[in-house]
């Protein structure tokens, strides 16, 4: 029986999972793309996936996988001179009373689309009021970039958008996005996980760096970073529990099992 590190992609393909999945048949990883149920279960102990949230789950549970995530409460726990703007962690129900315009987005995950609503009223109203939210003041970013951390360090980076377009291009090694982000990394300490992303951007306002959200590193689009850098933050991000340091257990998400099976993205 194979020993080899399985990594493993979503029926549905993307340009990231594409370029993870080059880079990983090089490293000599054992690559296949599930395009359903059953999950072999001669992958556990030895896994790594890349994909959406239910793949993610469904894979994780029937695996005995760690997802690592941020914490619900990065941004709204930082102070303003990270954010740049105020950020609260609330409850979607809470967030349905605004009456002026917010930036609404799920803590965790994608169940709606995030985005400014000129009230609460605009926010879905099938959802679960309890269901954790961020809430933040509208503000403009200049230009925007995508930071994958490991152990504390920028691993990887990319610009992903400018004045709210998308417009992907790699960072010179000193640029100041870089500095923002270790001063970041360097505040939060052990408060993230070990393999994580985090976007920072440049306000238009005040043309001041800023922190825009963070994410986790197994569904991240890559953009134009190094996808062999990319590939070491998702390994450590999606891997077996068994091997998960004891530093990151905080940031473990849940998984249950499906009855239905593995579902699409």
């Amino acid at each position: 029986m194979t020993t080899r590190r399985a990594f493993m992609l979503p029926p549905r393909a993307t340009t990231t999972g594409q370029l993870l999945a080059e880079a990983a048949v090089w490293r000599g990883l054992d690559v296949r793309t599930l395009p359903g149920p059953p999950i072999p279960a001669d992958l556990k102990g030895r896994a790594h996936l890349y994909g959406g949230e239910r793949f993610a789950e469904a894979v994780a549970s029937a695996l005995d996988m760690a997802l690592l995530d941020p914490p619900l409460d990065l941004l709204a726990a930082l102070p303003e001179y990270f954010t740049g703007r105020h950020i609260e962690l609330i409850t979607l129900g809470q967030a349905r009373q605004h009456r002026v315009p917010r930036f609404v987005k799920p803590a965790a995950g994608k169940l709606f689309p995030a985005g400014v609503r000129p009230d609460g009223a605009a926010l879905p109203s099938d959802l679960p009021a309890e269901l954790p939210v961020l809430s933040a003041e509208p503000v403009a970013f200049a230009e925007e970039y995508r930071l994958h951390i490991l152990d504390g360090e920028v691993r990887a980076a990319s610009r992903y958008a400018v004045f709210g377009v998308l417009d992907s291009a790699p960072l010179p090694l000193r640029h100041p996005a870089l500095g923002f982000g270790a001063e970041l990394v360097n505040h939060l300490a052990t408060g993230l996980p070990s393999a994580v992303v985090v976007d920072v951007g440049i306000l238009s306002d005040s043309g001041r760096f800023a922190v825009v959200e963070a994410n986790e590193a197994w569904f991240s689009n890559a953009y134009a970073a190094d996808a062999e850098r990319v590939l070491d933050v998702v390994l450590r991000a999606a891997g077996p529990a068994h091997e998960m340091r004891n530093t990151d257990r905080l940031f473990v998400r849940s998984t249950s099992a499906r009855s239905a099976g593995m579902p699409e993205l």
